[in-house]
């Protein structure tokens, strides 16, 4: 599918306002970054959220003393849109010189407009918006995952193009599992720009080679796609390649603008994120 981005803000240059402004926020279709899933509309195999860390966030108080705070931010992954990421920027820095009562009054406003932008006219779902003091809070701690990672293997790799048939298994052997790479890397679709992530995938079914897992995380490296949608395309390679009966994919990507995206999707409600912020982040 060829998607024409030429109206989103990223690639372009741009005024930074220092005043409140919801017109900033600019929304992406889901539909439009979810073309490698060819079976049935509305048959995605899994479920998850999205997860937003804002590090560049001010605004005065009511005497116009600067205030900080670290966003976290949280919606659905079936939200009819996601934000586009630096429309999300140029948001936030609007409020850089915009005076409020308090903190509270912030996260009323940044949840009414994120929400407005993610489920469009007529849609109403939860978006969770919390703020985090930066001089310590133990959410904000680095938290490198422990489980075993894979980007060790001596290991030759040939191919930088996406497929799912590189993913092999053995179906003698059923297990638990979770394996960590740090070897992930996309680019945005729209400048080009590389995006760096560490991946961590759980699954409970027929044992995946680690070496083919690890093949195929790096078919990634010249791959053009969203955040949400490389880790959507992992988690739907591995469902239908592997055929596990649990599996989760949580997806930790370096930050740009100030700005991290850490997708999840799972295919049990009952799964969720570690939320653990990885050393690169």
């Amino acid at each position: 599918m060829t998607v024409d981005y030429s109206h989103l803000p990223l690639g372009k240059q741009t005024v930074y306002g220092d005043q409140y402004d919801a017109s900033l926020l600019v929304a992406v279709p889901r539909e439009q970054t979810r073309d490698f899933w060819q079976q049935e509309k509305g048959s995605l195999p899994f479920c998850g959220e999205d997860n937003w860390t804002g590090y560049e966030l001010s605004w005065l108080n009511n005497k116009g003393k600067p205030q900080v705070a670290c966003l976290l931010l949280t919606y659905d992954q079936s939200t009819p849109n996601i934000v586009e990421s630096k429309s999300f920027k140029l948001y936030l820095n609007s409020f850089n010189q915009t005076r409020l009562d308090n903190p509270e009054q912030l996260v009323q406003i940044i949840t009414r407009d994120i929400g407005s932008i993610i489920f469009g006219d007529g849609v109403t779902g939860t978006v969770r918006v919390k703020l985090h003091s930066p001089a310590f809070d133990s959410v904000l701690t680095i938290s490198p995952w422990l489980d075993q990672c894979i980007d060790d293997l001596d290991i030759t790799i040939e191919q930088y193009t996406i497929d799912p048939l590189l993913l092999q298994f053995d179906a003698t052997q059923i297990i638990d599992e979770t394996l960590v790479s740090h070897l992930l890397r996309s680019n945005c679709p729209v400048t080009g720009q590389p995006d760096w992530a560490s991946v961590r995938i759980f699954y409970h079914g027929t044992k995946i080679s680690e070496e083919s897992l690890l093949r195929y995380i790096c078919s990634y490296r010249l791959h053009q796609g969203f955040h949400e949608q490389c880790i959507e395309r992992i988690f739907c390679d591995i469902w239908t390649q592997c055929q596990p009966e649990k599996l989760s994919v949580e997806g930790r990507f370096t930050r740009r603008g100030g700005l991290d995206i850490n997708p999840f999707r799972a295919s049990h409600t009952d799964m969720h994120p570690t939320h653990a912020r990885q050393l690169r982040q």
